[in-house]
Protein backbone atom coordinates (compact mmCIF):
# COMPACT_ATOMS: atom_id res chain seq x y z
CA UNK A 1 0.00 0.00 0.00
CA UNK A 2 1.77 3.24 -0.92
CA UNK A 3 2.31 5.52 1.67
CA UNK A 4 0.40 8.75 1.30
CA UNK A 5 1.48 12.17 2.25
CA UNK A 6 0.36 13.76 5.74
CA UNK A 7 -0.54 17.16 3.93
CA UNK A 8 -3.32 15.76 2.46
CA UNK A 9 -4.72 14.75 5.76
CA UNK A 10 -3.68 17.61 7.46
CA UNK A 11 -7.12 19.02 8.21
CA UNK A 12 -7.37 16.72 10.33
CA UNK A 13 -5.53 18.24 13.18
CA UNK A 14 -7.81 21.66 12.57
CA UNK A 15 -9.34 22.54 15.72
CA UNK A 16 -13.22 23.28 16.02
CA UNK A 17 -14.04 26.49 17.84
CA UNK A 18 -17.58 26.44 19.06
CA UNK A 19 -19.68 29.64 17.57
CA UNK A 20 -19.71 32.87 18.98
CA UNK A 21 -21.93 33.17 21.57
CA UNK A 22 -24.69 36.28 20.25
CA UNK A 23 -26.03 38.19 23.37
CA UNK A 24 -28.64 40.21 21.27
CA UNK A 25 -29.49 37.38 19.45
CA UNK A 26 -30.35 35.48 22.88
CA UNK A 27 -31.90 38.44 24.13
CA UNK A 28 -34.45 38.47 21.85
CA UNK A 29 -35.30 34.98 21.98
CA UNK A 30 -35.99 35.49 26.03
CA UNK A 31 -38.16 37.92 25.19
CA UNK A 32 -40.13 36.47 22.55
CA UNK A 33 -40.45 33.44 24.75
CA UNK A 34 -41.32 35.05 27.93
CA UNK A 35 -44.22 37.72 25.24
CA UNK A 36 -45.68 34.31 24.47
CA UNK A 37 -45.80 32.43 28.09
CA UNK A 38 -47.40 35.55 28.84
CA UNK A 39 -49.75 35.74 25.99
CA UNK A 40 -50.79 32.21 26.97
CA UNK A 41 -51.07 32.62 30.64
CA UNK A 42 -53.22 35.46 29.73
CA UNK A 43 -55.66 33.34 27.20
CA UNK A 44 -55.63 29.88 29.62
CA UNK A 45 -56.36 32.63 32.46
CA UNK A 46 -59.33 34.05 30.16
CA UNK A 47 -60.44 30.40 29.35
CA UNK A 48 -60.74 29.50 32.50
CA UNK A 49 -62.37 32.16 33.99
CA UNK A 50 -64.68 31.67 30.96
CA UNK A 51 -65.62 28.27 31.12
CA UNK A 52 -65.12 27.67 34.91
CA UNK A 53 -69.34 28.21 35.76
CA UNK A 54 -70.11 26.11 33.11
CA UNK A 55 -67.47 23.09 34.64
CA UNK A 56 -68.89 23.89 38.39
CA UNK A 57 -72.42 23.78 36.92
CA UNK A 58 -71.72 20.38 35.12
CA UNK A 59 -69.61 18.49 37.82
CA UNK A 60 -70.76 19.71 40.62
CA UNK A 61 -74.49 21.02 40.19
CA UNK A 62 -76.51 23.12 42.44
CA UNK A 63 -79.26 22.24 43.60
CA UNK A 64 -82.25 24.83 44.34
CA UNK A 65 -83.12 25.06 47.90
CA UNK A 66 -86.20 23.26 49.18
CA UNK A 67 -89.44 25.21 49.35
CA UNK A 68 -91.08 24.71 52.94
CA UNK A 69 -94.85 25.26 53.59
CA UNK A 70 -95.58 25.20 57.30
CA UNK A 71 -98.65 23.13 57.83
CA UNK A 72 -101.62 25.28 59.96
CA UNK A 73 -104.01 24.30 62.90
CA UNK A 74 -106.58 25.27 64.24
CA UNK A 75 -106.62 28.07 66.39
CA UNK A 76 -108.13 27.10 69.61
CA UNK A 77 -110.30 29.47 71.53
CA UNK A 78 -109.30 29.58 75.58
CA UNK A 79 -110.70 26.86 77.75
CA UNK A 80 -114.27 27.70 78.99
CA UNK A 81 -113.30 26.95 82.77
CA UNK A 82 -110.17 30.24 82.62
CA UNK A 83 -113.28 32.28 81.17
CA UNK A 84 -115.48 31.70 84.21
CA UNK A 85 -113.19 31.65 87.44
CA UNK A 86 -114.83 33.36 90.25
CA UNK A 87 -113.21 33.70 93.52
CA UNK A 88 -115.77 34.10 96.85
CA UNK A 89 -115.02 37.41 98.49
CA UNK A 90 -116.23 37.80 102.11
CA UNK A 91 -118.75 40.61 102.85
CA UNK A 92 -115.66 42.61 104.58
CA UNK A 93 -113.21 42.47 101.29
CA UNK A 94 -116.43 43.58 99.88
CA UNK A 95 -116.90 46.59 101.59
CA UNK A 96 -113.79 47.32 101.25
CA UNK A 97 -113.82 47.07 97.61
CA UNK A 98 -113.44 50.50 95.57
CA UNK A 99 -116.62 51.43 93.69
CA UNK A 100 -115.88 51.78 89.95
CA UNK A 101 -116.37 55.27 88.29
CA UNK A 102 -119.30 55.44 85.98
CA UNK A 103 -118.03 56.22 82.58
CA UNK A 104 -119.98 58.06 79.81
CA UNK A 105 -119.37 56.51 76.28
CA UNK A 106 -120.57 58.49 73.47
CA UNK A 107 -122.27 56.87 70.59
CA UNK A 108 -121.43 58.90 67.39
CA UNK A 109 -123.85 57.72 64.48
CA UNK A 110 -121.89 56.73 61.44
CA UNK A 111 -122.51 58.43 58.66
CA UNK A 112 -122.20 57.39 54.48
CA UNK A 113 -118.28 58.86 54.65
CA UNK A 114 -117.31 56.40 57.56
CA UNK A 115 -118.66 53.66 55.44
CA UNK A 116 -116.93 54.94 52.45
CA UNK A 117 -113.40 55.06 54.65
CA UNK A 118 -113.55 51.65 55.71
CA UNK A 119 -114.35 50.29 51.76
CA UNK A 120 -111.51 52.51 50.89
CA UNK A 121 -109.18 50.48 53.71
CA UNK A 122 -110.40 47.54 52.33
CA UNK A 123 -109.22 48.18 48.97
CA UNK A 124 -105.95 49.24 50.09
CA UNK A 125 -106.04 45.70 51.08
CA UNK A 126 -106.29 44.08 47.68
CA UNK A 127 -104.36 47.02 45.79
CA UNK A 128 -101.59 46.27 47.48
CA UNK A 129 -101.94 42.53 47.29
CA UNK A 130 -102.18 43.01 43.29
CA UNK A 131 -98.85 43.72 43.62
CA UNK A 132 -98.10 39.82 43.74
CA UNK A 133 -100.58 39.37 40.94
CA UNK A 134 -99.77 38.30 37.44
CA UNK A 135 -101.54 37.35 34.08
CA UNK A 136 -101.05 33.82 32.49
CA UNK A 137 -101.50 33.67 28.79
CA UNK A 138 -101.38 30.52 27.34
CA UNK A 139 -100.33 30.38 23.50
CA UNK A 140 -101.49 27.74 21.40
CA UNK A 141 -100.92 27.14 17.59
CA UNK A 142 -103.27 25.33 15.31
CA UNK A 143 -104.73 25.64 11.66
CA UNK A 144 -107.80 26.17 10.40
CA UNK A 145 -109.90 24.26 7.47
CA UNK A 146 -107.77 25.58 5.01
CA UNK A 147 -104.86 24.76 6.66
CA UNK A 148 -103.79 28.24 7.71
CA UNK A 149 -101.69 28.53 10.69
CA UNK A 150 -103.04 30.88 13.82
CA UNK A 151 -102.80 31.43 17.32
CA UNK A 152 -104.97 31.53 20.13
CA UNK A 153 -104.81 32.59 23.87
CA UNK A 154 -106.20 31.70 27.01
CA UNK A 155 -105.64 34.02 30.09
CA UNK A 156 -106.00 33.31 34.00
CA UNK A 157 -104.65 35.46 36.73
CA UNK A 158 -101.91 33.54 38.62
CA UNK A 159 -99.84 34.71 42.62
CA UNK A 160 -96.65 35.00 42.84
CA UNK A 161 -95.74 32.49 45.53
CA UNK A 162 -91.44 32.62 46.24
CA UNK A 163 -89.32 31.65 44.16
CA UNK A 164 -86.18 29.29 45.11
CA UNK A 165 -82.79 30.99 44.01
CA UNK A 166 -82.93 31.10 41.02
CA UNK A 167 -86.67 30.49 39.32
CA UNK A 168 -89.96 32.87 40.50
CA UNK A 169 -92.66 30.48 41.25
CA UNK A 170 -96.21 31.48 40.19
CA UNK A 171 -99.42 29.21 41.26
CA UNK A 172 -102.01 29.28 38.66
CA UNK A 173 -104.70 26.87 36.68
CA UNK A 174 -103.34 24.33 34.77
CA UNK A 175 -105.80 23.89 32.06
CA UNK A 176 -104.82 27.34 30.89
CA UNK A 177 -101.57 26.09 30.39
CA UNK A 178 -102.15 22.72 29.45
CA UNK A 179 -102.13 22.57 25.75
CA UNK A 180 -99.98 25.79 25.31
CA UNK A 181 -96.87 25.71 23.26
CA UNK A 182 -95.58 28.75 24.92
CA UNK A 183 -96.36 30.19 28.24
CA UNK A 184 -96.25 34.16 28.87
CA UNK A 185 -96.28 35.92 32.44
CA UNK A 186 -97.01 39.78 32.65
CA UNK A 187 -95.98 41.31 35.90
CA UNK A 188 -98.16 44.47 36.94
CA UNK A 189 -95.78 46.88 35.62
CA UNK A 190 -96.89 45.35 31.91
CA UNK A 191 -93.31 43.91 31.87
CA UNK A 192 -93.57 40.36 30.55
CA UNK A 193 -91.53 37.09 30.09
CA UNK A 194 -91.61 33.59 29.11
CA UNK A 195 -92.42 31.21 32.06
CA UNK A 196 -92.17 27.34 32.02
CA UNK A 197 -94.61 24.65 33.74
CA UNK A 198 -93.05 23.26 36.52
CA UNK A 199 -95.23 20.77 37.89
CA UNK A 200 -98.99 20.82 38.00
CA UNK A 201 -101.74 18.59 40.06
CA UNK A 202 -104.29 16.73 37.66
CA UNK A 203 -106.70 16.32 41.14
CA UNK A 204 -107.03 20.01 41.28
CA UNK A 205 -105.79 20.96 38.43
CA UNK A 206 -103.51 23.43 39.63
CA UNK A 207 -100.08 24.02 38.40
CA UNK A 208 -96.49 25.95 39.28
CA UNK A 209 -95.35 28.44 36.67
CA UNK A 210 -91.28 28.41 36.88
CA UNK A 211 -89.58 32.20 35.66
CA UNK A 212 -85.54 32.44 35.69
CA UNK A 213 -84.87 35.20 37.72
CA UNK A 214 -82.23 36.42 35.60
CA UNK A 215 -85.16 37.41 32.78
CA UNK A 216 -86.75 39.61 35.22
CA UNK A 217 -85.69 43.41 35.09
CA UNK A 218 -84.59 45.22 38.38
CA UNK A 219 -87.45 47.51 38.17
CA UNK A 220 -89.57 44.68 37.97
CA UNK A 221 -88.74 43.09 40.99
CA UNK A 222 -89.20 46.17 43.09
CA UNK A 223 -92.89 46.57 41.77
CA UNK A 224 -93.60 43.16 42.36
CA UNK A 225 -94.12 41.10 45.74
CA UNK A 226 -94.82 37.43 47.29
CA UNK A 227 -98.37 36.13 47.90
CA UNK A 228 -98.67 35.50 51.74
CA UNK A 229 -100.64 31.94 52.45
CA UNK A 230 -102.53 32.24 55.46
CA UNK A 231 -104.45 29.68 57.79
CA UNK A 232 -107.64 29.36 56.09
CA UNK A 233 -108.42 27.00 58.83
CA UNK A 234 -110.00 29.43 61.36
CA UNK A 235 -111.82 31.08 58.68
CA UNK A 236 -115.60 31.28 59.77
CA UNK A 237 -119.36 32.31 58.20
CA UNK A 238 -119.45 35.97 58.35
CA UNK A 239 -115.66 36.85 57.72
CA UNK A 240 -114.96 39.34 55.43
CA UNK A 241 -113.17 38.55 52.40
CA UNK A 242 -111.08 40.17 49.58
CA UNK A 243 -111.02 38.82 45.99
CA UNK A 244 -108.15 39.69 43.73
CA UNK A 245 -106.98 38.44 40.56
CA UNK A 246 -109.85 38.40 37.84
CA UNK A 247 -112.90 37.66 39.66
CA UNK A 248 -115.11 39.30 36.87
CA UNK A 249 -112.82 38.03 34.09
CA UNK A 250 -110.63 41.24 34.35
CA UNK A 251 -107.03 41.02 36.02
CA UNK A 252 -106.17 43.47 38.64
CA UNK A 253 -109.36 43.64 39.74
CA UNK A 254 -111.11 43.55 43.43
CA UNK A 255 -114.06 42.47 44.99
CA UNK A 256 -115.03 42.24 48.31
CA UNK A 257 -117.48 40.59 50.60
CA UNK A 258 -118.74 38.17 52.93
CA UNK A 259 -117.66 34.50 53.44
CA UNK A 260 -120.93 32.79 53.76
CA UNK A 261 -120.64 29.32 54.19
CA UNK A 262 -117.37 26.97 55.19
CA UNK A 263 -118.70 23.28 55.94
CA UNK A 264 -118.92 22.62 52.26
CA UNK A 265 -116.52 19.99 50.88
CA UNK A 266 -115.48 18.17 47.47
CA UNK A 267 -114.47 14.67 47.77
CA UNK A 268 -111.76 14.25 44.60
CA UNK A 269 -109.73 11.33 43.99
CA UNK A 270 -107.92 10.42 46.84
CA UNK A 271 -108.26 13.81 48.99
CA UNK A 272 -111.01 15.93 50.27
CA UNK A 273 -111.09 19.54 50.40
CA UNK A 274 -113.11 22.31 52.09
CA UNK A 275 -114.96 25.04 50.04
CA UNK A 276 -116.15 28.92 51.04
CA UNK A 277 -118.58 30.22 49.11
CA UNK A 278 -118.58 33.96 49.21
CA UNK A 279 -120.90 36.78 48.36
CA UNK A 280 -118.48 38.10 45.72
CA UNK A 281 -120.04 38.52 42.39
CA UNK A 282 -117.58 36.13 40.14
CA UNK A 283 -118.32 34.65 36.95
CA UNK A 284 -117.56 30.78 35.41
CA UNK A 285 -113.87 31.81 34.05
CA UNK A 286 -113.44 33.85 37.16
CA UNK A 287 -109.76 33.45 38.66
CA UNK A 288 -107.72 34.21 41.45
CA UNK A 289 -107.27 34.46 45.72
CA UNK A 290 -109.42 35.33 48.89
CA UNK A 291 -107.46 37.41 51.34
CA UNK A 292 -108.38 38.26 55.05
CA UNK A 293 -108.29 41.37 56.45
CA UNK A 294 -104.17 40.71 56.97
CA UNK A 295 -104.10 40.62 53.09
CA UNK A 296 -102.90 36.77 53.47
CA UNK A 297 -104.40 33.90 50.69
CA UNK A 298 -107.45 32.22 52.67
CA UNK A 299 -108.69 30.39 50.00
CA UNK A 300 -107.53 29.47 45.60
CA UNK A 301 -111.03 30.64 43.46
CA UNK A 302 -111.92 27.43 41.13
CA UNK A 303 -114.76 27.78 39.65
CA UNK A 304 -115.01 24.17 38.64
CA UNK A 305 -116.11 23.28 42.04
CA UNK A 306 -119.05 25.77 42.27
CA UNK A 307 -122.21 24.45 42.31
CA UNK A 308 -124.61 24.93 38.65
CA UNK A 309 -126.48 27.51 40.74
CA UNK A 310 -123.22 29.97 42.06
CA UNK A 311 -121.96 30.37 38.62
CA UNK A 312 -122.52 34.14 39.67
CA UNK A 313 -120.29 34.54 42.96
CA UNK A 314 -116.91 33.04 44.31
CA UNK A 315 -116.28 29.98 45.41
CA UNK A 316 -112.59 28.56 46.57
CA UNK A 317 -110.85 25.70 48.14
CA UNK A 318 -109.14 26.33 51.56
CA UNK A 319 -105.38 27.01 50.93
CA UNK A 320 -104.76 25.31 53.94
CA UNK A 321 -105.40 22.13 52.68
CA UNK A 322 -103.50 22.52 49.62
CA UNK A 323 -100.11 24.10 51.46
CA UNK A 324 -99.02 20.36 51.15
CA UNK A 325 -99.29 19.93 47.50
CA UNK A 326 -98.41 23.61 46.87
CA UNK A 327 -94.96 22.38 48.58
CA UNK A 328 -94.66 19.35 46.32
CA UNK A 329 -95.12 21.08 43.09
CA UNK A 330 -93.26 24.13 44.07
CA UNK A 331 -89.93 22.07 44.97
CA UNK A 332 -90.79 19.69 41.11
CA UNK A 333 -92.20 16.82 42.85
CA UNK A 334 -95.29 14.85 41.05
CA UNK A 335 -98.60 14.08 43.53
CA UNK A 336 -98.58 11.01 44.26
CA UNK A 337 -101.76 9.09 42.83
CA UNK A 338 -104.13 5.97 44.15
CA UNK A 339 -106.99 6.53 42.49
CA UNK A 340 -109.79 5.94 45.10
CA UNK A 341 -112.47 8.05 45.87
CA UNK A 342 -113.29 8.12 49.90
CA UNK A 343 -115.26 8.88 53.07
CA UNK A 344 -114.34 8.44 56.95
CA UNK A 345 -116.39 5.78 58.87
CA UNK A 346 -117.65 7.01 62.01
CA UNK A 347 -119.21 5.50 64.83
CA UNK A 348 -122.77 6.52 63.52
CA UNK A 349 -122.50 5.46 60.38
CA UNK A 350 -120.26 2.07 61.27
CA UNK A 351 -123.50 1.13 64.18
CA UNK A 352 -126.27 2.42 61.52
CA UNK A 353 -124.99 0.14 58.58
CA UNK A 354 -122.93 -2.36 60.57
CA UNK A 355 -119.47 -0.94 58.77
CA UNK A 356 -116.26 -1.81 60.15
CA UNK A 357 -114.42 1.52 61.29
CA UNK A 358 -111.63 3.03 58.55
CA UNK A 359 -111.74 4.71 55.58
CA UNK A 360 -115.03 3.50 53.05
CA UNK A 361 -113.99 3.33 49.42
CA UNK A 362 -117.16 5.07 47.53
CA UNK A 363 -115.16 4.69 44.44
CA UNK A 364 -112.13 3.16 42.21
CA UNK A 365 -111.40 5.02 39.57
CA UNK A 366 -111.19 3.28 36.17
CA UNK A 367 -107.37 2.60 35.05
CA UNK A 368 -105.98 3.31 38.03
CA UNK A 369 -103.30 1.89 40.56
CA UNK A 370 -105.81 0.80 42.80
CA UNK A 371 -108.53 -0.48 40.37
CA UNK A 372 -104.76 -2.72 39.38
CA UNK A 373 -104.41 -3.92 42.73
CA UNK A 374 -107.70 -5.35 43.36
CA UNK A 375 -109.40 -2.63 45.45
CA UNK A 376 -113.03 -2.43 45.02
CA UNK A 377 -115.99 -0.20 46.20
CA UNK A 378 -116.95 -1.01 49.84
CA UNK A 379 -113.81 -2.03 50.52
CA UNK A 380 -113.12 -0.43 53.97
CA UNK A 381 -109.42 0.39 54.46
CA UNK A 382 -107.73 0.02 58.16
CA UNK A 383 -103.77 -0.08 57.42
CA UNK A 384 -101.01 1.50 55.36
CA UNK A 385 -97.93 0.19 55.42
CA UNK A 386 -98.80 -1.50 58.94
CA UNK A 387 -100.31 2.05 60.00
CA UNK A 388 -103.34 2.30 61.62
CA UNK A 389 -105.81 4.06 58.85
CA UNK A 390 -109.22 5.45 60.54
CA UNK A 391 -110.21 8.86 58.63
CA UNK A 392 -109.62 10.98 55.58
CA UNK A 393 -106.86 12.81 56.85
CA UNK A 394 -104.50 9.64 57.89
CA UNK A 395 -105.15 8.18 54.31
CA UNK A 396 -104.55 11.75 53.07
CA UNK A 397 -101.25 12.00 54.80
CA UNK A 398 -99.92 8.73 54.10
CA UNK A 399 -100.69 8.93 50.11
CA UNK A 400 -98.71 12.13 49.93
CA UNK A 401 -96.13 11.07 51.83
CA UNK A 402 -95.03 8.51 49.11
CA UNK A 403 -93.25 8.69 45.76
CA UNK A 404 -94.83 7.59 42.40
CA UNK A 405 -93.67 4.16 41.53
CA UNK A 406 -93.52 3.19 45.41
CA UNK A 407 -95.51 0.26 46.48
CA UNK A 408 -98.01 0.36 49.33
CA UNK A 409 -99.55 -2.73 51.21
CA UNK A 410 -103.36 -1.58 51.88
CA UNK A 411 -105.01 -3.66 54.24
CA UNK A 412 -108.91 -3.46 53.71
CA UNK A 413 -112.19 -5.22 55.53
CA UNK A 414 -113.54 -7.08 52.62
CA UNK A 415 -117.29 -7.70 53.26
CA UNK A 416 -118.43 -11.79 52.65
CA UNK A 417 -120.99 -13.72 52.65
CA UNK A 418 -121.09 -13.36 56.48
CA UNK A 419 -119.11 -11.00 57.95
CA UNK A 420 -115.71 -9.27 57.04
CA UNK A 421 -112.96 -10.66 55.46
CA UNK A 422 -109.22 -9.28 55.79
CA UNK A 423 -107.33 -8.73 52.53
CA UNK A 424 -104.13 -7.20 51.59
CA UNK A 425 -103.63 -5.41 48.71
CA UNK A 426 -100.36 -4.26 47.18
CA UNK A 427 -100.50 -0.85 45.16
CA UNK A 428 -98.09 0.86 43.15
CA UNK A 429 -98.32 4.79 42.83
CA UNK A 430 -98.94 6.75 39.88
CA UNK A 431 -99.47 10.46 38.98
CA UNK A 432 -102.81 11.57 37.46
CA UNK A 433 -102.32 13.21 34.50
Amino acid sequence: MAEYDKDDYSFINEKIKAKPLNKKRLFRHGVYTGALAVLFGMIACFVFTLLRPVMEEWLYPKENPVISIPEDSQQMMPETEALFETEEVSETEEAELPVPETETVIVKELELSDYQMLQNKIYAIGKEANRSVVTVTGIVSNTDWYNNSYESNGQASGIIIGDNGSELLILTEHKVVQTAGEIRVTFIDEATVTASLKKYDGNTGIAILAINLRLIEEATKEKIAYAILGNSLSVSQGNIAIAIGSPLGTNYSIGTGNITSVGNVIQTVDNTYSIFTTDIVGSSNSSGVLLNLNGEVIGLVVQDYSGNDDDNTLTAISVSELKKVIEMLSNGKDIPYLGLKIVTVTDKIAYEFNIPRGVYIKEVMLDSPALEAGLQNGDVIVEMDGEEISTIEAYEKNVLAMEPGAITEIVVNRQGMDEYLRVTCSVTAGTLQ
